[in-house]
Protein backbone atom coordinates (compact mmCIF):
# COMPACT_ATOMS: atom_id res chain seq x y z
CA UNK A 1 0.00 0.00 0.00
CA UNK A 2 2.65 1.75 0.29
CA UNK A 3 0.84 4.22 2.87
CA UNK A 4 2.08 3.19 5.75
CA UNK A 5 -0.51 1.95 8.34
CA UNK A 6 0.42 3.39 11.66
CA UNK A 7 -3.28 2.73 13.24
CA UNK A 8 -5.88 -0.11 14.44
CA UNK A 9 -9.09 -0.45 13.41
CA UNK A 10 -10.93 -1.74 16.09
CA UNK A 11 -11.60 -5.58 14.23
CA UNK A 12 -10.24 -9.16 14.52
CA UNK A 13 -10.83 -12.96 13.79
CA UNK A 14 -10.07 -15.02 16.10
CA UNK A 15 -11.39 -18.55 16.40
CA UNK A 16 -10.81 -21.66 18.28
CA UNK A 17 -11.97 -24.86 17.79
CA UNK A 18 -10.32 -28.21 17.30
CA UNK A 19 -8.74 -29.55 14.23
CA UNK A 20 -10.42 -32.02 12.13
CA UNK A 21 -8.81 -34.83 10.60
CA UNK A 22 -6.72 -33.59 7.89
CA UNK A 23 -7.29 -35.74 4.33
CA UNK A 24 -6.14 -33.82 1.80
CA UNK A 25 -3.31 -30.81 1.00
CA UNK A 26 -2.77 -27.69 -1.56
CA UNK A 27 -0.63 -29.26 -4.37
CA UNK A 28 1.12 -26.81 -6.93
CA UNK A 29 2.63 -28.83 -9.78
CA UNK A 30 5.32 -27.97 -11.92
CA UNK A 31 6.36 -24.88 -9.95
CA UNK A 32 8.47 -24.68 -6.38
CA UNK A 33 6.32 -21.40 -5.63
CA UNK A 34 3.10 -19.20 -5.95
CA UNK A 35 3.26 -15.56 -5.55
CA UNK A 36 -0.44 -14.02 -4.88
CA UNK A 37 -1.25 -9.99 -4.74
CA UNK A 38 -2.70 -9.32 -1.50
CA UNK A 39 -4.98 -6.36 -0.33
CA UNK A 40 -3.80 -5.05 2.88
CA UNK A 41 -6.44 -3.20 5.22
CA UNK A 42 -6.32 -2.65 9.35
CA UNK A 43 -3.14 -4.69 9.38
CA UNK A 44 -5.15 -7.63 7.59
CA UNK A 45 -4.71 -9.64 4.84
CA UNK A 46 -7.21 -10.20 2.31
CA UNK A 47 -6.70 -12.95 -0.71
CA UNK A 48 -8.05 -14.42 -3.43
CA UNK A 49 -9.45 -16.99 -3.79
CA UNK A 50 -11.59 -19.79 -5.43
CA UNK A 51 -14.13 -22.43 -3.91
CA UNK A 52 -15.78 -24.58 -6.74
CA UNK A 53 -14.99 -22.11 -9.31
CA UNK A 54 -16.56 -19.32 -7.49
CA UNK A 55 -14.36 -16.31 -6.83
CA UNK A 56 -14.00 -15.24 -3.26
CA UNK A 57 -11.95 -13.22 -1.24
CA UNK A 58 -10.57 -14.38 2.43
CA UNK A 59 -8.54 -12.99 5.55
CA UNK A 60 -5.06 -15.02 5.57
CA UNK A 61 -5.83 -15.88 9.22
CA UNK A 62 -2.80 -17.72 11.75
CA UNK A 63 -5.76 -18.01 14.16
CA UNK A 64 -8.42 -20.42 12.91
CA UNK A 65 -8.08 -24.13 12.16
CA UNK A 66 -10.38 -24.53 9.05
CA UNK A 67 -11.47 -22.35 6.75
CA UNK A 68 -14.68 -20.46 7.52
CA UNK A 69 -17.57 -18.86 5.22
CA UNK A 70 -19.64 -15.95 6.43
CA UNK A 71 -20.48 -13.96 3.87
CA UNK A 72 -22.40 -15.85 1.07
CA UNK A 73 -24.60 -14.53 -1.17
CA UNK A 74 -26.83 -16.07 -4.04
CA UNK A 75 -25.23 -14.33 -6.62
CA UNK A 76 -22.36 -16.15 -5.57
CA UNK A 77 -23.87 -19.46 -6.77
CA UNK A 78 -21.69 -21.65 -4.71
CA UNK A 79 -22.53 -25.48 -4.51
CA UNK A 80 -21.54 -26.86 -1.18
CA UNK A 81 -20.91 -30.50 -0.96
CA UNK A 82 -21.96 -33.40 1.80
CA UNK A 83 -23.03 -30.80 4.40
CA UNK A 84 -23.52 -31.23 8.33
CA UNK A 85 -24.64 -29.05 11.21
CA UNK A 86 -21.48 -28.27 13.75
CA UNK A 87 -21.10 -25.06 16.27
CA UNK A 88 -17.91 -22.62 16.04
CA UNK A 89 -16.34 -21.15 19.31
CA UNK A 90 -15.45 -17.48 18.72
CA UNK A 91 -14.47 -14.53 20.59
CA UNK A 92 -17.82 -12.56 22.04
CA UNK A 93 -20.54 -13.11 24.84
CA UNK A 94 -22.20 -15.94 23.01
CA UNK A 95 -19.41 -17.74 22.73
CA UNK A 96 -20.19 -20.00 19.94
CA UNK A 97 -22.74 -20.09 16.68
CA UNK A 98 -24.65 -22.85 14.94
CA UNK A 99 -22.49 -23.53 10.82
CA UNK A 100 -22.92 -25.66 8.12
CA UNK A 101 -19.79 -28.04 7.84
CA UNK A 102 -19.32 -29.29 3.99
CA UNK A 103 -16.17 -31.05 2.72
CA UNK A 104 -14.96 -32.20 -0.46
CA UNK A 105 -14.74 -28.73 -1.97
CA UNK A 106 -12.37 -27.45 -4.39
CA UNK A 107 -9.69 -24.54 -3.25
CA UNK A 108 -7.80 -22.73 -5.89
CA UNK A 109 -5.06 -19.99 -4.32
CA UNK A 110 -3.38 -18.95 -7.23
CA UNK A 111 -2.19 -22.11 -9.40
CA UNK A 112 -2.64 -24.43 -5.59
CA UNK A 113 -5.17 -26.51 -5.49
CA UNK A 114 -7.03 -28.74 -3.16
CA UNK A 115 -9.78 -31.02 -4.33
CA UNK A 116 -10.86 -32.39 -1.14
CA UNK A 117 -11.01 -28.96 1.27
CA UNK A 118 -13.28 -29.03 4.24
CA UNK A 119 -15.28 -25.87 4.88
CA UNK A 120 -17.49 -23.99 7.39
CA UNK A 121 -20.30 -21.74 6.74
CA UNK A 122 -22.45 -18.97 8.71
CA UNK A 123 -25.44 -18.16 7.45
CA UNK A 124 -26.12 -15.48 10.49
CA UNK A 125 -26.79 -12.84 8.17
CA UNK A 126 -25.47 -10.30 11.58
CA UNK A 127 -21.51 -12.08 10.69
CA UNK A 128 -20.59 -10.02 7.92
CA UNK A 129 -16.96 -8.09 8.43
CA UNK A 130 -17.19 -6.30 5.08
CA UNK A 131 -19.13 -3.15 6.80
CA UNK A 132 -16.14 -3.01 9.38
CA UNK A 133 -13.25 -3.32 6.76
CA UNK A 134 -14.93 -1.68 3.71
CA UNK A 135 -13.48 -4.48 1.74
CA UNK A 136 -15.74 -7.41 0.24
CA UNK A 137 -14.29 -10.05 2.81
CA UNK A 138 -16.50 -13.62 2.55
CA UNK A 139 -14.42 -15.69 4.74
CA UNK A 140 -11.37 -16.68 6.80
CA UNK A 141 -8.82 -19.44 6.53
CA UNK A 142 -5.35 -20.29 7.56
CA UNK A 143 -3.72 -23.77 8.76
CA UNK A 144 -4.76 -25.80 5.54
CA UNK A 145 -2.77 -23.11 3.52
CA UNK A 146 0.06 -22.83 6.23
CA UNK A 147 0.02 -26.33 7.24
CA UNK A 148 1.10 -27.24 3.10
CA UNK A 149 3.37 -24.42 2.74
CA UNK A 150 6.14 -22.61 3.93
CA UNK A 151 4.52 -19.52 3.76
CA UNK A 152 6.20 -15.92 2.92
CA UNK A 153 4.02 -13.22 3.75
CA UNK A 154 5.65 -9.62 2.32
CA UNK A 155 3.88 -6.69 3.92
CA UNK A 156 5.91 -3.87 1.89
CA UNK A 157 5.15 -5.17 -1.38
CA UNK A 158 1.67 -6.94 -0.65
CA UNK A 159 2.29 -10.56 -1.64
CA UNK A 160 2.15 -14.10 0.05
CA UNK A 161 4.32 -16.50 -1.72
CA UNK A 162 3.59 -20.39 -1.21
CA UNK A 163 7.17 -22.25 -1.36
CA UNK A 164 6.90 -25.87 -1.33
CA UNK A 165 8.73 -27.31 1.46
CA UNK A 166 11.13 -29.50 0.01
CA UNK A 167 12.44 -26.54 -2.31
CA UNK A 168 12.55 -23.69 0.23
CA UNK A 169 15.80 -22.47 1.68
CA UNK A 170 16.33 -19.97 4.36
CA UNK A 171 17.78 -16.97 4.15
CA UNK A 172 21.25 -16.62 5.56
CA UNK A 173 21.25 -12.69 5.83
CA UNK A 174 22.58 -11.22 9.02
CA UNK A 175 19.03 -8.98 8.88
CA UNK A 176 17.31 -12.41 8.98
CA UNK A 177 16.57 -14.15 11.91
CA UNK A 178 15.06 -17.08 12.50
CA UNK A 179 12.69 -18.08 15.74
CA UNK A 180 11.04 -21.43 17.08
CA UNK A 181 7.44 -21.72 16.78
CA UNK A 182 5.37 -24.20 18.84
CA UNK A 183 2.16 -25.70 17.07
CA UNK A 184 -0.40 -26.93 18.80
CA UNK A 185 -3.67 -28.12 16.86
CA UNK A 186 -2.76 -26.29 14.15
CA UNK A 187 -1.98 -22.89 15.88
CA UNK A 188 1.73 -21.35 16.46
CA UNK A 189 2.71 -19.82 19.47
CA UNK A 190 5.78 -18.12 20.06
CA UNK A 191 8.09 -16.46 22.91
CA UNK A 192 8.59 -12.98 23.62
CA UNK A 193 9.37 -10.67 26.59
CA UNK A 194 7.32 -7.50 27.76
CA UNK A 195 8.41 -5.21 29.80
CA UNK A 196 5.14 -4.04 31.40
CA UNK A 197 4.37 -2.06 35.13
CA UNK A 198 8.57 -1.93 35.15
CA UNK A 199 8.58 -5.88 35.32
CA UNK A 200 10.17 -7.97 33.00
CA UNK A 201 7.12 -10.59 31.48
CA UNK A 202 8.04 -14.21 29.64
CA UNK A 203 5.24 -14.29 27.35
CA UNK A 204 3.98 -17.02 25.35
CA UNK A 205 1.36 -15.56 22.21
CA UNK A 206 -0.60 -17.53 19.76
CA UNK A 207 0.26 -16.12 15.95
CA UNK A 208 -2.63 -14.34 14.81
CA UNK A 209 -2.19 -12.69 11.31
CA UNK A 210 -6.14 -12.29 11.62
CA UNK A 211 -6.10 -9.88 14.35
CA UNK A 212 -5.62 -5.99 13.87
CA UNK A 213 -4.24 -5.07 17.03
CA UNK A 214 -0.66 -4.79 18.16
CA UNK A 215 -0.46 -6.83 21.33
CA UNK A 216 -3.16 -9.32 23.89
CA UNK A 217 -2.68 -10.07 27.39
CA UNK A 218 -5.20 -12.18 29.26
CA UNK A 219 -5.35 -9.90 32.32
CA UNK A 220 -3.73 -11.56 35.59
CA UNK A 221 -2.50 -9.36 38.50
CA UNK A 222 -1.56 -12.12 40.39
CA UNK A 223 0.62 -13.22 37.83
CA UNK A 224 1.33 -9.16 37.07
CA UNK A 225 -0.57 -9.01 33.33
CA UNK A 226 -2.64 -5.89 34.29
CA UNK A 227 -2.91 -2.82 32.70
CA UNK A 228 -0.92 0.70 34.23
CA UNK A 229 -3.55 1.85 36.94
CA UNK A 230 -3.01 5.58 35.64
CA UNK A 231 -2.38 4.53 31.58
CA UNK A 232 -5.42 2.62 30.53
CA UNK A 233 -9.06 3.31 28.94
CA UNK A 234 -11.65 1.14 28.14
CA UNK A 235 -12.46 0.89 24.91
CA UNK A 236 -14.09 -1.44 21.83
CA UNK A 237 -11.75 -3.78 21.05
CA UNK A 238 -13.32 -5.21 18.22
CA UNK A 239 -15.90 -8.07 16.38
CA UNK A 240 -15.60 -11.71 16.47
CA UNK A 241 -17.78 -14.09 15.00
CA UNK A 242 -19.83 -14.48 18.46
CA UNK A 243 -20.19 -10.91 18.94
CA UNK A 244 -18.80 -7.87 20.47
CA UNK A 245 -15.82 -7.76 22.46
CA UNK A 246 -14.66 -4.93 25.24
CA UNK A 247 -11.79 -4.69 27.02
CA UNK A 248 -9.04 -2.47 28.68
CA UNK A 249 -6.19 -0.92 26.34
CA UNK A 250 -2.73 0.91 27.57
CA UNK A 251 0.49 0.20 26.79
CA UNK A 252 4.04 -1.67 27.31
CA UNK A 253 7.36 -0.30 27.77
CA UNK A 254 8.90 -2.79 26.20
CA UNK A 255 8.26 -5.39 23.75
CA UNK A 256 11.10 -8.13 22.71
CA UNK A 257 10.63 -10.93 19.77
CA UNK A 258 13.94 -12.45 19.59
CA UNK A 259 16.57 -9.85 18.96
CA UNK A 260 14.04 -7.46 18.09
CA UNK A 261 12.93 -4.43 20.46
CA UNK A 262 9.92 -2.36 19.85
CA UNK A 263 8.77 0.76 22.41
CA UNK A 264 5.41 1.60 23.72
CA UNK A 265 3.53 -0.69 22.24
CA UNK A 266 -0.02 -0.86 21.88
CA UNK A 267 -1.50 -3.70 24.27
CA UNK A 268 -5.20 -4.79 25.15
CA UNK A 269 -6.68 -6.79 27.57
CA UNK A 270 -9.76 -8.36 26.55
CA UNK A 271 -12.73 -8.68 29.31
CA UNK A 272 -12.15 -12.19 30.73
CA UNK A 273 -15.95 -13.24 29.78
CA UNK A 274 -14.60 -13.08 25.93
CA UNK A 275 -11.51 -15.15 26.52
CA UNK A 276 -12.75 -18.26 28.36
CA UNK A 277 -12.60 -20.75 25.69
CA UNK A 278 -8.89 -19.41 23.92
CA UNK A 279 -7.27 -20.63 26.39
CA UNK A 280 -7.10 -24.09 25.20
CA UNK A 281 -3.10 -24.02 25.18
CA UNK A 282 -0.86 -24.09 28.90
CA UNK A 283 1.21 -21.62 29.25
CA UNK A 284 -0.67 -18.92 26.76
CA UNK A 285 -0.54 -15.56 27.56
CA UNK A 286 -2.08 -13.76 24.53
CA UNK A 287 -1.45 -12.76 21.05
CA UNK A 288 0.78 -11.47 18.68
CA UNK A 289 -1.45 -9.50 15.87
CA UNK A 290 -0.77 -8.00 12.42
CA UNK A 291 0.39 -4.46 14.35
CA UNK A 292 3.27 -6.01 14.80
CA UNK A 293 3.55 -8.42 12.10
CA UNK A 294 3.48 -6.01 9.56
CA UNK A 295 7.04 -4.58 10.52
CA UNK A 296 8.47 -7.58 9.64
CA UNK A 297 8.85 -10.05 6.10
CA UNK A 298 8.16 -13.36 7.47
CA UNK A 299 8.18 -17.01 6.90
CA UNK A 300 5.78 -19.34 7.95
CA UNK A 301 7.52 -22.81 8.05
CA UNK A 302 5.10 -25.10 10.12
CA UNK A 303 7.07 -28.47 8.85
CA UNK A 304 10.24 -27.75 10.53
CA UNK A 305 8.37 -25.16 13.48
CA UNK A 306 10.20 -22.09 12.49
CA UNK A 307 9.65 -18.35 11.62
CA UNK A 308 11.87 -16.26 9.52
CA UNK A 309 11.60 -13.01 9.64
CA UNK A 310 12.77 -9.48 8.38
CA UNK A 311 12.42 -6.15 9.90
CA UNK A 312 10.86 -3.91 6.65
CA UNK A 313 9.75 -0.18 6.46
CA UNK A 314 6.84 -0.15 8.84
CA UNK A 315 9.40 -1.42 11.77
CA UNK A 316 9.82 2.04 12.44
CA UNK A 317 5.88 3.20 12.80
CA UNK A 318 4.76 4.75 15.77
CA UNK A 319 1.88 2.41 17.66
CA UNK A 320 -1.22 4.60 17.83
CA UNK A 321 -4.25 4.53 19.15
CA UNK A 322 -7.99 5.83 17.75
CA UNK A 323 -8.30 9.08 19.40
CA UNK A 324 -11.64 9.89 18.07
CA UNK A 325 -13.55 6.97 19.94
CA UNK A 326 -15.53 6.29 16.70
CA UNK A 327 -15.98 3.45 14.81
CA UNK A 328 -17.15 3.39 11.86
CA UNK A 329 -19.15 1.23 9.05
CA UNK A 330 -19.73 0.98 5.58
CA UNK A 331 -23.45 0.71 5.06
CA UNK A 332 -24.36 0.49 1.75
CA UNK A 333 -24.46 3.41 -0.96
CA UNK A 334 -26.57 6.62 -2.03
CA UNK A 335 -26.85 8.49 -5.49
CA UNK A 336 -24.67 11.45 -5.68
CA UNK A 337 -24.62 14.75 -8.16
CA UNK A 338 -21.88 14.84 -9.72
CA UNK A 339 -20.74 17.75 -12.00
CA UNK A 340 -18.40 16.43 -15.36
CA UNK A 341 -16.60 18.20 -18.17
CA UNK A 342 -17.78 17.66 -21.47
CA UNK A 343 -15.25 18.51 -24.34
CA UNK A 344 -15.64 22.35 -25.79
CA UNK A 345 -17.89 22.90 -28.87
CA UNK A 346 -16.16 25.11 -31.74
CA UNK A 347 -19.30 26.12 -32.46
CA UNK A 348 -19.48 28.34 -29.08
CA UNK A 349 -15.87 28.81 -27.78
CA UNK A 350 -13.91 29.61 -30.90
CA UNK A 351 -16.33 32.98 -31.65
CA UNK A 352 -14.37 36.33 -32.01
CA UNK A 353 -17.42 38.65 -32.31
CA UNK A 354 -17.75 40.73 -29.70
CA UNK A 355 -21.43 40.89 -29.55
CA UNK A 356 -21.74 36.84 -29.31
CA UNK A 357 -23.59 35.36 -26.57
CA UNK A 358 -21.18 32.56 -25.21
CA UNK A 359 -22.85 29.57 -24.15
CA UNK A 360 -21.45 27.60 -21.84
CA UNK A 361 -21.79 23.71 -22.55
CA UNK A 362 -18.86 22.52 -20.98
CA UNK A 363 -20.15 20.91 -17.73
CA UNK A 364 -22.99 18.25 -17.34
CA UNK A 365 -23.75 16.55 -13.90
CA UNK A 366 -24.46 12.80 -13.83
CA UNK A 367 -25.52 10.46 -10.87
CA UNK A 368 -22.81 7.64 -9.05
CA UNK A 369 -23.09 5.63 -6.89
CA UNK A 370 -21.68 6.50 -3.21
CA UNK A 371 -20.27 4.52 -0.02
CA UNK A 372 -22.23 6.09 3.15
CA UNK A 373 -20.21 5.36 6.73
CA UNK A 374 -21.70 5.49 9.93
CA UNK A 375 -21.16 5.61 13.34
CA UNK A 376 -21.14 1.83 15.15
CA UNK A 377 -19.32 2.51 18.06
CA UNK A 378 -18.28 5.62 19.75
CA UNK A 379 -16.22 5.82 23.32
CA UNK A 380 -18.64 7.87 25.79
CA UNK A 381 -15.61 9.44 27.28
CA UNK A 382 -14.16 10.89 24.19
CA UNK A 383 -14.81 14.72 23.22
CA UNK A 384 -16.63 13.53 20.16
CA UNK A 385 -19.29 11.88 22.30
CA UNK A 386 -19.35 14.77 24.77
CA UNK A 387 -19.46 17.17 21.10
CA UNK A 388 -22.98 15.35 20.81
CA UNK A 389 -21.96 12.36 18.32
CA UNK A 390 -24.03 9.34 18.34
CA UNK A 391 -24.00 5.79 17.44
CA UNK A 392 -26.13 5.48 14.25
CA UNK A 393 -25.03 9.20 12.67
CA UNK A 394 -24.54 9.10 8.88
CA UNK A 395 -20.90 10.69 8.29
CA UNK A 396 -21.23 13.11 5.64
CA UNK A 397 -18.18 15.62 5.60
CA UNK A 398 -15.39 15.36 7.82
CA UNK A 399 -12.63 18.45 7.58
CA UNK A 400 -15.02 20.45 5.05
CA UNK A 401 -14.36 16.97 2.41
CA UNK A 402 -17.08 15.00 1.90
CA UNK A 403 -16.95 11.87 3.75
CA UNK A 404 -17.99 9.61 0.32
CA UNK A 405 -14.90 10.82 -1.58
CA UNK A 406 -12.20 8.63 1.34
CA UNK A 407 -11.71 4.82 1.30
CA UNK A 408 -13.25 3.90 4.90
CA UNK A 409 -9.18 2.69 6.06
CA UNK A 410 -8.29 6.74 5.08
CA UNK A 411 -10.93 8.07 7.26
CA UNK A 412 -9.49 5.44 10.12
CA UNK A 413 -6.39 7.32 9.52
CA UNK A 414 -7.67 10.92 10.26
CA UNK A 415 -9.19 9.38 13.32
CA UNK A 416 -5.75 7.88 15.12
CA UNK A 417 -4.71 11.66 14.17
CA UNK A 418 -2.29 13.57 17.12
CA UNK A 419 -4.00 14.20 20.10
CA UNK A 420 -5.61 18.06 20.07
CA UNK A 421 -6.06 18.10 16.26
CA UNK A 422 -9.28 19.44 15.57
CA UNK A 423 -11.70 17.34 14.00
CA UNK A 424 -14.92 19.24 12.17
CA UNK A 425 -17.82 16.76 10.41
CA UNK A 426 -21.16 17.22 9.12
CA UNK A 427 -23.29 14.27 10.16
CA UNK A 428 -26.86 13.00 9.27
CA UNK A 429 -29.30 12.40 11.84
CA UNK A 430 -32.98 11.52 11.32
CA UNK A 431 -33.06 13.68 8.03
CA UNK A 432 -31.43 16.69 9.62
CA UNK A 433 -28.06 17.83 8.39
CA UNK A 434 -25.57 18.63 11.81
CA UNK A 435 -22.38 19.95 12.56
CA UNK A 436 -20.17 19.18 14.76
CA UNK A 437 -16.61 19.90 16.09
CA UNK A 438 -14.03 18.42 18.54
CA UNK A 439 -10.42 17.69 19.04
CA UNK A 440 -8.83 14.30 19.08
CA UNK A 441 -8.56 13.07 22.31
CA UNK A 442 -5.65 11.87 24.78
CA UNK A 443 -6.68 8.34 25.14
CA UNK A 444 -4.68 8.20 28.12
CA UNK A 445 -6.55 11.13 30.25
CA UNK A 446 -10.15 11.85 31.28
CA UNK A 447 -11.30 14.22 29.25
CA UNK A 448 -13.40 17.04 29.35
CA UNK A 449 -15.64 18.64 26.44
CA UNK A 450 -12.92 20.61 24.26
CA UNK A 451 -14.85 22.05 21.01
Amino acid sequence: MKLVFTYILPFFLLLNFWVLPAQSEFLLDDKVSEKIHFEFTSNLIIIPLEINSVELSFVLDTGVNKPILFNLLESDLLSLKDTETFFLHGLGGDGKIEALKSSHNEFKIGNAINTDQDLFVVFDKTINFTPRLGILVHGIIGYDVFKNFVVEINYNAKYIRLHKPEYFKPKTSKKCKTLPLNLYRGKAYIDGEVNINDAEKHVKLLIDTGSSDALWLFEDESEGFSPNKSMFFVDYLGKGLSGSVYGKRSKVNNFELGDFNMENVNVAFPDSVSIDLTKTFKGRNGSLGGDILKRFNLFFDYTNEKLHLKKNSFYKASFTYNNSGIVLEYNGNMFVEEQIKLPNSSNFTNSKRMDAVQINQSFNYIMTLKPVYEIVEIRTSSNAYKAGLRNGDVLLTINSKAAYNYKLQEISEILHGKTGKTIRVKIGRKGEDMVFKFKLDDVFKTNEPSN
